[in-house]
């Protein structure tokens, strides 16, 4: 087996941006309820299913699977990659759009979050598959089946807070409750995972700098591109439901 460890830094900077992008989203969903026009409507809905999907919880997966430190060469499939986001998106628009219509009624909450829950998990294991290195990666069942687990729970309980009236304050905390909760998905998900060597791998002497680098590459993009969506926001009162 091989033996890895994580560069804590990157562990950090998955969070903040998780947290980032869940507070985005969590502020964009407030008040949707009281949105009658269908366009404008989706209009929100596809933007914040861009925000989580890609800003919550995609950039948080990426810059997650960069701060493992493995003594082989690592490199990711950029199709599946991009893939994976795509999916993190989908499953989003899904829950959010079951439940913008003011249904949050426990079995719907329930679909909506097994739904995007699923697509979560699914992506997260779409990247654990563009994963390209002299190894194979072999699964627990068990803490696998914990963590999709862990992905329905958060993902129901983003949904209630999504639509749960708050204010920027609260809206503040259930961001971070959110970023432990996709961390915790993505860590336990990682958990799962042994990596056995395929004959003589190739050692990357550099790789925990190259990851370093493009975690914070990755970083700095979503997190102008989130904050470019706070500040617009802001000069939008109702975008942000400011008053709420």
């Amino acid at each position: 087996m091989v033996h890895h460890s994580y560069d804590y830094v990157l562990v950090l900077m998955s969070y903040v941006v998780s947290v980032l992008g869940s507070f985005t989203a969590l502020r964009l969903m407030a008040g949707i309820q009281d949105i009658h026009d269908t366009t404008r409507r989706w209009k929100r809905l596809i933007l914040a299913s861009l925000v989580v999907g890609v800003g919550a919880i995609w950039a948080m997966h990426f810059i997650g699977m960069l701060a493992l430190n493995m003594p082989v060469k690592v490199d990711y499939a950029p199709g599946l990659t991009a893939l994976s986001a795509v999916v993190a998106v989908i499953a989003c628009l899904i829950g959010l759009s079951l439940t913008s219509r003011g249904d949050h009624s426990r079995l719907n909450l329930l679909t909506a979050g097994t739904y995007m829950g699923i697509g979560v998990a699914a992506m997260h294991y779409m990247g654990m598959a563009a994963m390209r290195m002299p190894a194979t990666t072999v699964y627990n069942g068990a803490i696998t089946s914990l963590s999709i687990l862990i992905a329905i729970v958060a993902s129901v309980a983003a949904l209630w807070m999504a639509y749960k009236r708050s204010s920027v304050l609260q809206s503040m905390f259930g961001a971070l409750v959110m970023g432990l909760a996709v961390c915790g998905m993505h860590y336990v998900g990682m958990a799962a995972a042994r990596f056995a060597v395929l004959g003589t791998p190739e050692v990357a002497e550099a790789h925990g700098i190259d990851s370093l680098y493009l975690g914070m590459l990755v970083f700095g993009v979503i997190v102008v591109m989130l904050l470019g969506v706070l500040i617009a926001g802001l000069r939008n009162r109702e975008v942000f439901a400011i008053d709420s």
